[in-house]
């Protein structure tokens, strides 16, 4: 079995990173750091299972979305392996995103974009947020409202605006992703929108958008006069 400790220096992916910086390895040799050690069985390196990994999901944005069985299907991964995979992307998702955050202030659509992007672009199902703001548009609160297909029964007035009475937010922001990656909005996300809207103008709650974010792209129901 070739081992990497075998190999001159220059090319272990130890060495050369601490060598050239982490920007001089490939993916492959960044995901063998993380998987350590190869598979005896197979007589496979940590850059050869990493290789492997990636030619199996396509790209190392798919291999991020693999599950843990998924993973397990990997000669010479085992659940330690993958756990510490799955590890290593939700780190780098957390790094990535920039939530608003309590005391902060929702401006304008592109703000959805730019905060929630990383978090709902992979999501593999419809995840339903609501924004709880005060009068001069600061986050309150964020809740989680639902997860699955959206459709009225999930995203229901009671649900959504329970919460927002508690917090006596003055406003209300929503947003959700597709996980198609095609952000237009369907027809009972307008419906929707435009009934938690008549709730909301009922109760005094400003809603200010309904913004649904795809892969790299994102719609405004306000921005487009669906609101």
């Amino acid at each position: 079995m070739s081992r990497i400790k075998d190999w001159p220096a220059d090319e272990r992916p130890r060495e050369k990173l601490l060598k050239r910086g982490a920007e001089s390895l490939s993916d492959a040799e960044l995901l063998a750091l993380i998987l350590r050690t190869g598979d005896a069985a197979s007589a496979t390196t940590a850059v050869d299972m990493a290789r492997s990994l990636l030619t199996r999901f396509g790209s190392l944005r798919k291999l991020a979305l693999a599950g843990t069985s998924e993973l397990l299907v990997q000669p010479g991964i085992g659940p330690a392996k993958a756990a510490e995979l799955q590890a290593v992307f939700q780190l780098a998702r957390r790094f990535s995103d920039s939530c608003l955050q309590p005391g902060e202030r929702y401006l304008s659509s592109g703000d959805a974009l730019s905060h929630f992007h990383e978090r709902l672009r992979d999501q593999r199902k419809e995840v339903f947020l609501a924004l709880l703001l005060d009068s001069k548009n600061r986050l309150l609160r964020e809740v989680r409202i639902s997860e699955g297909s959206l459709n009225a029964s999930i995203v229901h007035p009671r649900e959504v605006f329970a919460p927002v009475v508690r917090e006596s937010a003055a406003a209300v922001l929503f947003v959700h992703n597709h996980p198609s990656g095609d952000p237009a909005p369907s027809r009972e996300d307008i419906d929707i929108t435009r009934r938690l809207k008549e709730v909301g103008d009922l109760m005094g709650v400003r809603v200010l958008d309904h913004v649904i974010i795809g892969n790299g792209s994102y719609v405004s129901l306000a921005d487009r006069g669906l609101l």
